[in-house]
């Protein structure tokens, strides 16, 4: 009996650590979102040229799916912006990106104008990246189910800044414990991801985003967030107060060749 009792005890922790061994081998997904700054038409022409037929398949040899690209529903003309989202599944093909891309010869062939661009004929002012993490409870990003074309769509991108470490955490630890996350499933909000900023110009914070079939189906979802008993409740707890001390939204349309 007591060989018998060792046996089962003995399973019982295997099975334990096969259990804990599966949770870490879950996928955990880091994404990039590279931010081109761009002032002439000729370099956005430029820029959509190479992301189209060279950055993104070369990206698809990968098996890097679902890169999102995306511009500004109303722009400043002396700013113009094009955001590019870039979804890895684990942080060794994030960091291996670039040696990946040197290795690609016909990468090279179909971006020559962009990356051969002469010191006085840049194809942008400035780039900006920001690396994020996935959140717990979202940890791969989302395709979106839209009935809208995608000249319709709109993809409302969000940076809540936090005025500490502490409070950035605690506004995370909302959308993962406090079940916003949840929250904003429920309502049908479409998200794309949700993450924390490991790397960036407005730390700390947070980014997610959303999608919606046209503006007044975001408005209308967002005054039904705003109304929802759930939402009211949550908000209202004294351990989230104070997490959120700016708040940066950006309305985006995708372009044409956009994975999303």
């Amino acid at each position: 009996m007591t060989n018998i009792k060792s046996t089962i005890r003995f399973l019982l922790l295997l099975s334990a650590i096969f259990f804990c061994f599966k949770a870490d081998a879950a996928p955990k997904y880091y994404y990039q979102l590279k931010i081109y700054h761009l002032k002439t038409q000729a370099q956005e022409d430029r820029l959509d040229y190479y992301l189209q037929n060279a950055f993104l398949p070369a990206l698809h040899r990968m098996g890097i799916k679902n890169v999102g690209v995306f511009k500004p529903l109303a722009g400043d003309t002396a700013d113009k912006r094009v955001y590019v989202l870039i979804p890895f599944r684990t942080w060794k093909q994030l960091e291996s990106l670039t040696d990946k891309l040197s290795a690609d010869s016909q990468y090279f062939i179909d971006g020559k104008d962009y990356i051969n661009a002469p010191y006085n004929d840049e194809p942008y002012t400035r780039l900006e990246t920001i690396v994020l993490k996935a959140f717990p409870k979202m940890v791969a990003p989302a395709v979106p189910q839209l009935s809208a074309g995608k000249s319709d769509r709109v993809y409302e991108l969000r940076s809540y800044e936090s005025p500490s470490e502490a409070f950035n955490l605690n506004k995370v630890k909302m959308f993962n414990d406090g079940n916003e996350v949840a929250l904003f499933k429920r309502l049908g909000f479409n998200a794309v991801f949700y993450a924390e900023v490991l790397a960036g110009s407005h730390m700390p914070n947070l980014m997610y985003m959303t999608t919606f079939n046209s503006k007044a189906d975001r408005d209308k979802h967002w005054d039904t967030f705003s109304n929802d008993p759930e939402w009211k409740t949550l908000v209202a707890l004294p351990q989230y107060q104070h997490n959120v001390s700016k708040a940066d939204i950006i309305f985006l349309h995708p372009t044409a060749y956009s994975d999303f």
